[in-house]
């Protein structure tokens, strides 16, 4: 009987294993630390979102929602009460609870632990347990963020709390989390096999293994993709237009959306042309914005009207982007003096290494021809730019890129207060309303009247015209379509992830 029971448990655990669903990722570099807080680069954070949860995440739709929280509440505008879930476990098997809510607090504000997150709790002026359950978090005054500083995820108080160095600790590269994977360790530059959490307190994902190929070649990883070696892929938009055969898109359910960014050309402010309104007109009216998608992009992206994420509470959908008219262009330069004997001419630099964003230069040089309107074109290798041209404001105008949050800061672009060397307000821009609009969300913990203030902010900001915001890319994701389940969604598509089945 004993014999005929081992037997049993082989037969069950090879019959396991032969049949075990593995999600086939890529990875380009290799994660640094699998620790949540000290997580900086993009392959440590992703690897991390897998083990870790934070008290609060964002929902498929970019709205706050409980994750580690039950349920939260604002008592006042400055306090925060959090009721924690009763049935999660970490990894190891023992109970979550609010002491490792305030040990990863601990971890944050410790001086010893260098983190770039420690600038968003500087607000919190005290995070006491209410109970083993209940967490008040106190802060200094009233802040727009206070929920999205608790999307860090959460250490685990039993394992770490007598570890002398968190930057060198072991648990680094062996985690203990409480997320819908574990991982037993990692390796540099090999690849990565991460196991469904049987107990995870939302249920155990259906597909059993996540392996990240370790592949340094985005050209690897697109013959991987081309051979059905992969699951999940991200495209170019050359790729899926022309590189891209219709076996692929049998085998691939192809997933389009606009990434979290923008290109845009911005313009010293502090120069004598360019404090002039109507001359920044005139050039957004000799910019064709769709022209530069289709070229760029074959027509994979959409037109940029402003500073916020389309889709988003903070995005105005009122405001229009100027559309190209030439004769408005040349009609606006003739009044303020500029005529073919007198062209208006300035320099715009870019960077070396992106070559979307040359030829966007070279683009906008074309276009800005038909209105007679001389632009010059300097590119320069990324570090040379930055400290000779970006910091120190020493341009006429600049190609550049901004990546985009889910919820939106307005301060560190916009405010005057930012307009200082090292700070990202580059081009000079002053307001005194964007200022009380940008200090009075700040303080405005309502989503629905925060995001008045912030689209107000917007509507302001695309009729100064301080960038000509240009365009947004869009995301092409391919997913196998043996995943069954998968549903596209504003923040992406794995936000039910632990509900796919693979076939």
């Amino acid at each position: 009987m004993k014999k005929l029971l081992q037997l049993t448990t082989i037969f069950f655990l090879l019959f396991s294993f032969m049949y075990a669903s593995t999600l086939n990722l890529s990875m380009s570099s290799s994660p640094s630390r699998l620790n949540p807080i000290l997580a900086n680069d993009s392959a440590s954070s992703e690897i991390a979102d897998w083990l870790f949860n934070g008290l609060i995440k964002y929902d498929k739709d970019g709205k706050p929602a409980p994750d580690l929280a039950k349920s939260y509440k604002f008592k006042t505008p400055t306090k925060l009460i959090i009721n924690l879930r009763k049935n999660v476990l970490w990894h190891d098997g023992v109970n979550f609870t609010a002491e490792d809510v305030l040990f990863t607090y601990q971890q944050i504000i410790n001086p010893k632990v260098f983190t770039s997150i420690k600038s968003n709790f500087k607000e919190v002026k005290e995070v006491k347990a209410l109970d083993k359950y209940t967490i008040q978090i106190t802060y200094k005054k009233p802040y727009f963020k206070s929920l999205e500083t608790w999307m860090v995820g959460i250490l685990p108080k039993h394992i770490l709390e007598n570890e002398k160095d968190l930057m060198t600790s072991s648990f680094n590269k062996k985690p203990i989390g409480t997320g819908p994977y574990t991982i037993n360790e990692f390796k540099t530059g090999i690849d990565i096999k991460l196991f469904a959490n049987k107990n995870y307190f939302e249920g155990k994902p259906k597909i059993d293994n996540i392996l990240y190929k370790f592949l340094p070649d985005p050209n690897t990883s697109f013959l991987f993709l081309k051979q059905k070696k992969l699951d999940l892929g991200g495209l170019s938009p050359l790729q899926i237009d022309r590189q891209v055969d219709e076996k692929f898109k049998n085998n691939y359910k192809i997933i389009e959306k606009e990434s979290f960014a923008y290109s845009y050309l911005g313009f010293n402010l502090k120069t004598e042309k360019f404090k002039n309104k109507k001359v920044r007109q005139a050039i957004a009216y000799a910019v064709n914005k769709q022209e530069l998608v289709d070229i760029l992009y074959f027509g994979h992206g959409q037109v940029c009207n402003g500073p916020f994420l389309p889709g988003s509470f903070a995005y105005n959908k009122n405001v229009k982007s100027i559309t190209q008219d030439i004769e408005k262009s040349k009609q606006l330069l003739k009044e303020q003096g500029y005529d073919e004997k007198n062209p208006l001419t300035f320099e715009v630099i870019t960077n070396t290494g992106n070559d979307i964003r040359i030829n966007a230069a070279q683009i906008l040089q074309y276009q800005l021809a038909k209105a007679g309107i001389k632009m010059k074109i300097r590119v320069m290798e990324w570090q040379a730019f930055l400290n000779t041209v970006v910091h120190p404001r020493n341009y006429e105008a600049i190609l550049l890129g901004w990546s985009l949050a889910l919820m939106p800061d307005a301060y560190p672009l916009w405010h005057s207060d930012s307009d200082k060397l090292g700070r990202f307000n580059l081009v000079g821009y002053h307001n005194k309303k964007v200022d009380e609009l940008i200090e009075k969300g700040s303080i405005t913990i309502d989503r629905t009247k925060l995001g008045k203030i912030y689209q107000e902010i917007f509507k302001i900001i695309a009729d100064d015209l301080p960038y000509i915001f240009l365009y947004i890319p869009n995301s092409i994701t391919v997913a196998n379509k043996d995943i069954k389940n998968i549903e596209p969604a504003f923040t992406g598509i794995t936000h039910n992830q632990k509900d796919w089945i693979k076939e």
